[in-house]
């Protein structure tokens, strides 16, 4: 190539990796390393984006050190105190943690499988090293995420763990899709996003337990206290209220909360469009409040598990009837 001859445009989620079975197929990205696409024939079950985007609205992003928000950015771990960047300038908080945009690494390759790995490196606000890696497979089961991570440092870190995929059940806008969030517990948070209590479900607008229209409700909330079948996950199910089609979520024991968003602060060509379902392996506000925060001991490793499973079963109540 001369000097003068233009090189070749780079996707700005850097490199593709596609991986297909059967029916299915995935695209996992080099920046941030996350989930830019997945469908099964000619049904999207996430609501992504495309090649030539960057990645919005957090669409498929993995969320770590820390999911969510961060109040002011500032934390005290160990005796020491700390400050991130205010990634979420308006509200004040640093936001969904520092591998978002970083350069991830396809360590192994396979046609239904791929291995990304990143080494988070110490920074200010986050003095610690962390080795990422992230398994995305397919099977009959369907999309298979195990994440791990490992403090390769000489001193104790926080660490909480997240993922920010958008379900999509063919309806547009979401209001009329069929959700079911097996809760009992929902955050209180004030304007800035930041919990500040938490009550029953059963007592707010936000129980969908039993499944039903998600309708105008606003939902940009932490949901915890999960009931899970006896296989240990838990699932959230979002379907189609004619034809029945949908998608299910799931989290094993490692995610204890899950952030459910209809998107209504977003552009109008998103707003409403499809829901995020986030895996969470604590609430926001952790590194502040300590709940649920995991802390890494030098060697030690976390590891947790979700996935998307394409078929959707009939929900059936007590007495044996279809709901709703």
């Amino acid at each position: 190539m001369s000097l003068h001859e233009p090189a070749a445009a780079i996707a700005p989620s850097g490199t593709q990796y596609e991986i297909t079975h059967r029916e299915q197929r995935a695209v996992i990205v080099e920046v941030g390393g996350g989930l830019r696409r997945y469908s099964v024939g000619d049904r999207d079950l996430l609501d992504g984006y495309g090649v030539d985007e960057i990645c919005p609205s957090g669409r498929g992003e993995v969320l770590m050190p820390w999911p969510n928000r961060l109040e002011d950015g500032r934390y005290t771990f160990a005796g020491r105190h700390h400050q991130l960047a205010l990634t979420e300038p308006e509200r004040r908080n640093a936001i969904h943690g520092l591998v978002r945009w970083a350069a991830w690494t396809a360590r192994e390759l396979a046609p239904d499988r791929v291995v990304m790995e990143h080494l988070l490196r110490p920074q200010p606000g986050y003095a610690f090293s962390l080795a990422l890696r992230i398994e995305y497979r397919l099977s009959d089961e369907g999309l298979r995420v195990r994440t791990w991570a490992t403090n390769v440092g000489a001193e104790r870190c926080p660490f909480g763990s997240g993922a920010h995929p958008y379900l999509n059940a063919g309806t547009t806008p979401v209001d009329d899709a069929i959700l079911r969030v097996p809760a009992r517990a929902v955050l209180r948070t004030d304007e800035r996003g930041i919990p500040t209590g938490v009550e029953s479900a059963e007592t707010t607008e936000y129980d969908f337990r039993r499944p039903r229209p998600i309708g105008p409700t606003r939902l940009d909330h932490c949901f915890t206290d999960l009931e899970r079948d006896t296989d240990g996950r838990a699932r959230v199910e979002l379907r189609h209220p004619q034809d029945q089609t949908g998608v299910t979520l799931w989290v094993d024991a490692a995610y204890s909360y899950l952030m459910i968003f209809t998107g209504d602060p977003l552009p109008e060509a998103e707003r409403r469009r499809s829901l995020a379902v986030e895996p969470m392996t604590c609430p926001p506000n952790a590194f502040r409040s300590g709940e649920a925060l995991i802390s890494l001991e030098p060697g030690g490793s976390w590891v947790g598990e979700w996935g998307i499973d394409p078929s959707l079963e009939q929900t059936t109540n007590e007495s044996g009837g279809e709901l709703p």
